[in-house]
């Protein structure tokens, strides 16, 4: 994402922040960092994961605040980087959300979603497992009528304990799927496939 647009002193919005695992990352070198989450409780977690990033001289370098994809709380052309990881833009259906990225950038930002790819890796295949009608080269081609790149990145999940590695599966998949996969795959790790689209405003 870096290398595609450095948001050192810019603004950036992390849609569907959940519990703000990635604010401190961007608010290292960021001017400005909001984090969008339509979960209450998870709003609250993010505020106390960047409460230590405040400083006398501005206390809303960093922030996180209930919204949504669909209707961002943010003004118009307000945004230079907009990051949404596993939260929301899974291709069709997201229109109104794509449609609130465009209200939101500044000309010249770069909006970012990372996404599965069910096509690829061992965890490509439990997603496909799990959710059968799930069509990947749709939404591959939805995002690319839509102006998007792709890039594809290989990535691994790995965890300290199999207690901790088993914890995530069955946050991911369906019981019976995760009960599946768990007895079939030893181990505290898994590699997983994402794709990287992005798109210039």
């Amino acid at each position: 994402m870096r290398r595609i647009h450095d948001w050192s002193k810019q603004t950036v919005v992390d849609i569907g922040c959940g519990s703000g695992y990635h604010l401190p990352l961007f608010a290292h070198d960021a001017h400005r960092v909001i984090g969008v989450e339509p979960h209450p409780p998870l709003v609250r977690l993010a505020r106390r994961r960047i409460a230590h990033l405040d400083s006398p001289l501005d206390s809303r370098r960093a922030v996180a605040i209930g919204g949504t994809a669909q209707a961002l709380p943010l003004p118009p052309s307000s945004v230079d980087v907009a990051h949404a990881r596993w939260a929301y833009f899974f291709g069709p259906g997201c229109e109104r959300g794509l449609r609130e990225l465009a209200r939101v950038m500044r000309r010249g930002g770069t909006a970012f979603v990372i996404d599965n790819d069910a096509r690829r890796s061992t965890f490509g295949h439990w997603f496909r497992r799990a959710f059968p009608t799930y069509d990947p080269i749709a939404v591959e081609r939805f995002w690319a009528r839509a102006g998007w790149h792709r890039e594809p990145l290989d990535i691994r999940w790995q965890h300290p304990d199999r207690s901790s590695f088993e914890a995530v599966v069955r946050i991911e998949l369906p019981r019976d799927v995760a009960d599946a996969v768990l007895r079939e795959h030893p181990g505290t790790g898994v590699d997983y496939a994402v794709n990287l689209y992005w798109r210039q405003y």
